[in-house]
This record gives structure tokens, C-alpha cells and sequence, in this order.
């Protein structure tokens, strides 16, 4: 069974720019703590290749493409180039790599689909870029990978998809480009009333979209109970024949960019679950906008796909790593806890189920119960 880590240097030093929530290092940081835990040998480590434009036109408009490009080798966009294709605004910023960045995250989950042929686990955390849209940039998303990852997957021969999506903000991109399709399962666990602003329980596409917004201050043990009751039981009634996971890392307490209150537990025990469940799992990143919360958690689902016991106390190579780390222009740069540099494991956050969250579960569970 295959097991492979996809990464790229191109993440190292790369930024959307100084004020932009993703300046902080991510995959870069994911790469360095596996490698001090001795968890990423050369023969389980691939570097990405970049996608080429005739495979990200398999789901992305040509023209689109060809502007993404041309503004990365010019450094700037037209008005009319950025009001058609949102490029070069605030969310969405002209940077020195900002076709090549997204294409390696893009080529990394093409090849991963290739990888899974005869089963196993792919994990891309630089992927995950759920928002993009076929002519636009959208949310910090250029491209869309999971969506070209779908694509691919169906060039294989592989029909029933099932995309889980666990980020604190809602796969608007993911949905708009197969939420009418009765061959891919739509999972999605997101803040409500949270940008984009979709995701609604009610919607349900061609009848394979999934919502369950959680609300604000959401736990452990509502998630426990979305993974139970929901994730897992309908992942498993439909059978795919390959599973994506996009494993945002903005849903835990410390990210700035949401208001939800998980551990990054929750995120591992759901890795796990599918980990056991999928005959070909696909592993994505996608939001986490605190440097030292993303590593970690992203470290730890690395950890969990690969087996490997995460320890109590951190090495001290490994220590090094996250007390080498920045958040410039943050309150939360100015001071960090401790065990930000001591551990990867957080203290669980575990509570009883919310009524909002019961009640949302219920909601869907009749519909399940009616939908099989």
C-alpha cells in the first residue's frame, strides 16, 4: 500500500506579502518537524511537479490560465484582468509565484491521484485550495487542486469520489464544481456564518451535498459527534473508491481567521477514522493562518497517516523548529504559550454535543435515513 509525503521548496519563503494572513510558513514548517522526527524518509518523501496547463485546463478556464501566468511574469494585471478574475486584490494578491505556487500544490494532487492506483495514503498539505473557482481566484485560492484531483481521479477509471472537508470556511469551489454530481459525496464541516457564506444544512445539491455549519465556540466533542454521526456513516454507506480529505487547520482555538474552539485532536481521530475506512485517501491541507497552531496539527496528521507515536515532550531539534517560527503583526506573535514549542498535541477541548449541533445532526441523520 502506498504512503507518500508530497512537498515542495517552493513554500519556503514564498508569501502572499507582509500583511496578508498567509505570510506565515506552513508546508515549509510540516516538512522540517517530520524531518527532526525522523518521520519522512527519502523514500517516503516526493517533491511535487507543477502543473502544466493543459492539466489544470481539465477543470480551469484556458484563458484564465493564460492571464494567471502572464501576471506572474509581469508582476501586475489589468483592471479589467482583475475585475474578470479577481486577481490582484487584497485576498487575492499579485506575488512573485503566484502561478507557480499554486500549480505545484495543483500538481502535487494530480500525481497523488496517479500514486493511489493500487490504494494507499497520499498526503499533499499544500494542497487544499477549495475556493478557487474555473475562471476566477477566489478566497486565497488560485486554482482549485481538490477539484482537478476529482478530474484526475476519473481519468483513472475511478467513478464514486467521496471529498470530506473539515476547514473552518465552506468548499464553495468544491461544490460549484460537482455539487450536481450524484458520483462524488460532499462532506463539509464549517463556521457558520463565516465567509463565503455558504454551506447552508438545507442544501443538498443533486442530493450528495452535506452541510453541517457549526457554530461559534464549537469543541471536541461536537466535532467527535459530526465524525460519528455523519462524516464516517456517510463515507462509508457510499462506497467510493477513492476518499479526499481537506484538513484545514484554521478550526482550531488559535486561528485568527475563525471562531471555533477545537483541539487539533479532532482533526487527527478524524484522519484516523478515514485512514482506516478509504482504499485510496488523499490527504489535503487548505486554511491555517497561525504558524505554530498549522504546524503542528498538519505535523500531527502526517504522524497519524504514517503511524507514529507523537511524543509527550518534543525533542529538542524538533523544539528548535517552532521556536525558529514568526507571526509578525499579530497579538499572537507577541507572546506564545509554551507548549506551542514544547508539544504538537494539544489539551483536548471536550464539552457536551451543543443543542445547535444535536439538532443540525438529527436534521441530517432523517435525511440520511430517507437518502439510503
Amino acid at each position: 500500500m502506498t504512503l507518500r509525503f508530497i512537498g515542495s521548496e517552493i513554500y519556503r519563503g514564498s508569501s502572499y506579502g507582509p500583511n496578508h494572513p498567509l505570510r506565515v510558513p506552513r508546508v515549509s514548517t510540516v516538512i522540517d518537524l517530520s524531518r527532526a522526527m525522523g518521520w519522512l524518509p527519502r523514500d517516503v518523501y516526493i517533491p511535487s511537479p507543477r502543473a502544466k496547463p493543459a492539466s489544470l485546463a481539465t477543470w480551469h478556464d484556458p484563458d484564465y490560465l493564460e492571464v494567471l501566468q502572464r501576471a506572474e511574469r509581469h508582476g501586475h494585471v489589468t483592471e479589467a484582468e482583475r475585475a474578470r478574475h479577481a486577481l490582484g486584490t487584497l485576498s487575492n494578491p499579485i506575488y512573485p509565484e503566484v502561478f507557480r505556487r499554486p500549480a505545484t500544490a495543483a500538481g502535487g494532487s494530480i500525481m497523488a491521484t496517479g500514486l493511489l492506483r493500487d490504494g494507499g495514503v497520499v498526503y499533499n498539505p499544500g494542497g487544499g485550495t477549495h475556493h478557487g473557482l474555473p475562471d476566477r481566484a477566489n478566497g486565497f485560492c488560485y486554482l482549485n487542486d481538490p477539484c482537478l484531483a476529482i478530474v484526475a481521479f476519473r481519468r483513472w477509471g475511478y467513478r464514486r469520489i467521496a471529498y470530506v472537508d473539515i476547514d473552518a470556511h465552506h468548499c464553495d469551489g468544491v461544490v460549484h464544481g460537482f455539487g450536481d454530481d450524484p458520483d462524488v459525496l460532499i462532506v463539509s464541516t464549517h463556521e457558520e456564518r463565516r465567509w463565503p457564506f455558504t454551506g447552508a444544512v438545507e442544501d443538498r445539491g443533486a442530493g450528495n451535498v452535506w452541510n453541517l455549519p457549526l457554530p461559534r465556540g464549537a469543541h471536541d466533542g461536537d466535532m467527535a459527534a459530526a465524525r460519528d454521526k455523519l462524516i464516517l456513516p456517510l463515507v462509508e454507506g457510499f462506497r467510493a473508491d477513492a476518499v479526499i480529505l481537506q484538513c484545514g487547520a484554521d478550526a482550531v482555538a488559535e486561528d485568527p481567521l475563525s471562531r471555533l474552539a477545537l483541539s487539533n485532536n479532532a482533526h487527527w481521530a478524524i484522519v484516523a477514522a478515514l485512514r482506516d475506512l478509504a482504499p485510496r485517501l488523499l490527504v489535503l491541507g487548505g486554511g491555517g493562518y497561525n504558524p505554530w497552531s498549522v504546524g503542528r496539527l498538519w505535523t500531527g496528521v502526517w504522524a497519524t497517516l504514517s503511524r507514529q507515536e507523537i511524543p509527550r515532550r518534543l525533542p529538542e531539534a524538533v523544539e528548535n523548529v517552532l521556536r525558529g517560527l514568526e507571526f509578525t503583526g499579530h497579538r499572537l506573535g507577541k507572546n506564545p504559550p509554551d507548549h506551542w514549542f514544547t508539544t504538537l498535541r494539544d489539551a483536548p477541548r471536550d464539552g457536551p454535543v451543543s443543542e445547535v449541533v444535536a439538532a443540525r445532526l438529527r436534521q441530517l441523520g432523517d435525511r440520511a435515513r430517507a437518502w439510503v
